[in-house]
C-alpha cells in the first residue's frame, strides 16, 4: 500500500461568513444630530424666499396685518394681474428677455475664443490670453463712463441693443471655455481634420458637442447677468420703454403707494425664473466647474 493511500484527507475548511457591522449607536446619533442641524440651516436659509412667495399671494390687509401670518387665509393672484395690466410689467418682461437673448448669442464668440486659446498655436497667443485675464480684474463701474461714451456716439443708447452689447463677451466666460476645452483630447481634432473636416465642421460638430458641461454653465451664468442687469440699463436708457424688470421693481415704490403684497409679487416675478433655470442646468453646472479647472 502506497503512502499516498494511506494518509488522512485535509480537513474540509469552514465557510465562514462575513459579519456585517452595526453602526454604533454614538455615530448613528451624530449622524442625526448633522442632518437635523443642516436642516434647520436650510430651512432658516429658505425662509425669505418662502415668505416673499407666500406673501405675492396675500390680501393687502394680510400682508401688512400684526402679528404677521406666514400662510395666506384668503390667496390672491390680483396682483401679479395688477403688475402687467397697470404697471407695464409686461413690456419690461420682454425687454429683459430680449437682453437675455441677446447675450446668448455672445456664447458662440465666447466659445471660439476659448477654442483659439486652448488649441491652437499663433504668434501672441500668451499675451492675448494674458489681456482676457486682466480684463477680469478691471471693475466694471471703471469702465461705464468709457463705454457710454463709445455707445452714444454709435447712436445706440436707448436701445436694447446698447444694454446688451457690453456683457456680450467676457474674459471670466472665455477662461471658462479655455481651461475646459484643453481637456478634450487633441486627437481626436486631428482624426476628423484627417478626414477631410474644416474647423467651422470641427467646431460645430466635435467641439460644442463635447463642451456641454462648459456651455451650461454659460447658459446660467449668462442668463442670470441679463435678468438681474439693473444699473447699466437705468445708465443707458432713458426712456421706459426699454426698461428691464430690475429696474422696474426699483421704481415701484415710486409709483405706487407701500404694498408689500406688490412688491412681492414683482420680486417672485424677478426670483422664480432664475431658480427654475438652475434646477434645470444644476447638474451640468456641478459638472462644468469640477471640470473647467482640469488639465
Amino acid at each position: 500500500m502506497s503512502t499516498t493511500e494511506l494518509a488522512p484527507a485535509p480537513p474540509a475548511r469552514r465557510r465562514t461568513t462575513p459579519q456585517v457591522r452595526t453602526p454604533k449607536p454614538r455615530g448613528r446619533r451624530l449622524t442625526v444630530l448633522v442632518g437635523a442641524v443642516l436642516g434647520v440651516g436650510a430651512l432658516v436659509t429658505a425662509f425669505p424666499f418662502l415668505w416673499m412667495v407666500a406673501t405675492s399671494v396675500k390680501p393687502r390687509s394680510e400682508s401688512v396685518a400684526y402679528p404677521p401670518q406666514i400662510l395666506p387665509k384668503e390667496p390672491t393672484f390680483e396682483y401679479f394681474v395688477q403688475l402687467f395690466q397697470d404697471l407695464d410689467f409686461g413690456r419690461y418682461l420682454v425687454n429683459t428677455l430680449i437682453i437675455v437673448a441677446i447675450s446668448m448669442v455672445g456664447l458662440v464668440f465666447m466659445a471660439m475664443a476659448g477654442y483659439g486659446f486652448a488649441k491652437f498655436s499663433f504668434r501672441g497667443r500668451e499675451p492675448l490670453f494674458f489681456l482676457v485675464l486682466v480684463t477680469m480684474m478691471i471693475p466694471v463701474q471703471v469702465t461705464m463712463i468709457p463705454t457710454y461714451l463709445i455707445l452714444n456716439g454709435m447712436k445706440l443708447t436707448n436701445t436694447l441693443v446698447g444694454v446688451a452689447l457690453p456683457s456680450l463677451v467676457t474674459g471670466f466666460s472665455v477662461f471658462l471655455f479655455r481651461q475646459f476645452m484643453t481637456t478634450i483630447p487633441t486627437e481626436i481634432l486631428e482624426a476628423a481634420r484627417m478626414d477631410g473636416a474644416g474647423e467651422a465642421r470641427v467646431f460645430a460638430r466635435i467641439i460644442l458637442p463635447m463642451s456641454k458641461p462648459i456651455l451650461a454653465v454659460q447658459v446660467v451664468l449668462t442668463f442670470i447677468a441679463g435678468w438681474n442687469s439693473f444699473l447699466w440699463p437705468l445708465i443707458i436708457a432713458n426712456d421706459e420703454r426699454y426698461y428691464t424688470l430690475s429696474v422696474g421693481i426699483s421704481l415701484l415704490n415710486q409709483q405706487i403707494a407701500s404694498n408689500p403684497s406688490l412688491q412681492m409679487a414683482a420680486a417672485t416675478l424677478m426670483v422664480v425664473p432664475i431658480l427654475v433655470v438652475f434646477v434645470a442646468f444644476q447638474r451640468f453646472v456641478v459638472q462644468g466647474f469640477a471640470l473647467s479647472g482640469l488639465k
